[in-house]
């Protein structure tokens, strides 16, 4: 059901980096608490990583809606916009 070409496989890379400075990030967060690092700091630099994976996120929707639904095969499109909008509730649930 699910292509091989990804509609973010031309984004690849820069999912990629992205994607590796967030787990620097979270990985400084980390430090923070072993430090005993004040509360406000921490959750600030929470924040950041949150939004970081957000522009991922963001980029991964529009890359599916760009490849697999509207340039997807027309009998898929449905389905495909069905799962799209799922993804949305999902990320718009969180906290």
């Amino acid at each position: 059901m699910h292509d091989k070409d990804h509609g973010y496989s031309g984004h690849k890379d820069q999912i990629t980096k992205r994607l590796r400075r967030v787990e620097g990030q979270v990985r400084g967060i980390e430090k923070m608490v072993d430090e005993d690092r004040y509360c406000i700091d921490v959750l600030t630099q929470i924040s950041a990583a949150q939004a970081a994976l957000d522009k991922v996120a963001l980029q991964l929707m529009e890359d599916h809606a760009a490849h697999c639904v509207v340039g997807g095969p027309e009998d898929l499109k449905e389905e495909r916009t069905e799962e799209l909008m799922g993804a949305v509730a999902r990320l718009m649930r969180r906290g």
